[in-house]
């Protein structure tokens, strides 16, 4: 049985909410850095007290007003169902721990297969990314659109990695996009890098793995404001994480063929994506 749009338009509105009580935690948390434990999940995979605070709350909201549902979170695990919220309740907790200014939360709610509802939220800036499926993308309640970009030399992507694949692959598509005449940052926030193409600031973002609750409503946002993505969640991105593509759709072109991450458009390039995620699991 399919969701209706009244059960979305409910959990659209607890969302716009929920996003607001989730950064002023994650404010909260960063204003007294100084005095919050620390501790390594792995090489280069920070926790902090704020990121289970925020995860907890979200878990204990979400399940108070939509029982019902499942819930994804990155520190607490869960088990999705066939509707779920996603979530990371601090994405760039790198940055989060080393007081630089540059992290999110990031929430997304899916049903019937998609990305149903999506919201990111940049705390420092105040600064809310919300989306639903079919229905735009918008920055502070003002509608958002990737840019118009077409001149490869006029670009800015973003990429993002980790140890999950070899570093050589990552170099050979940083080489690719360099001989391109590209310019290519890392901000170290996936999600706010997604959103960041969803409103123009950046035309594409690319990472050969990444987590569901890292992406899932950046992806939405994405969609929503006119850009194009590669698959995710249709090759087991839900649970496994997968390969991530974001771009304008005048550049997303080159930026899947430097990083090898196939675009979302047919059933060839889906058969294609889905080797590609099986031979790098």
């Amino acid at each position: 049985m399919s969701i209706d749009d009244g059960a979305i338009d409910r959990r659209e509105a607890f969302l716009h909410d929920l996003v607001h009580e989730a950064a002023d935690l994650a404010r909260a948390g960063f204003a007294r850095q100084t005095g919050q434990a620390i501790s390594m999940k792995g090489p280069q995979d920070y926790l902090t007290e704020t990121d289970g605070q925020v995860e907890d709350h979200l878990r204990a909201r979400i399940s108070d007003a939509f029982p019902e549902d499942g819930f994804l979170g990155e520190e607490g695990g869960g088990e999705p169902g066939r509707q779920a919220w996603v979530v990371d309740p601090i994405d760039g907790t790198a940055n989060f721990a080393r007081a630089i200014p540059h992290f999110c939360v990031a929430i997304a709610f899916i049903a019937d297969g998609e990305v149903q509802l999506g919201a990111i939220v940049n705390p420092v800036l105040d600064e809310v990314y919300f989306a639903r499926l079919g229905r735009g993308a918008t920055l502070n309640g003002k509608p958002i659109h990737v840019s118009a970009t077409t001149d490869i030399t006029a670009t800015s992507f973003e990429m993002g990695w980790s140890n999950r694949r070899p570093l050589s692959r990552y170099i050979g598509a940083l080489n690719a996009l360099y001989e391109a005449g590209s310019n290519v940052r890392r901000g170290a926030c996936g999600a706010l890098g997604l959103a960041y193409v969803a409103d123009g600031r950046s035309d594409g973002y690319a990472e050969l793995h990444m987590n569901s609750w890292d992406c899932l409503a950046g992806l939405l946002l994405v969609r929503e404001a006119g850009g194009v993505t590669g698959p995710f969640l249709s090759i087991g991105g839900l649970t496994a994480g997968a390969a991530v593509l974001a771009a304008a759709p005048g550049v997303a072109a080159t930026l899947s063929e430097a990083t090898g991450i196939p675009l979302l458009a047919g059933p060839d390039l889906l058969a294609a994506a889905e080797e590609e995620h099986r031979r790098t699991a």
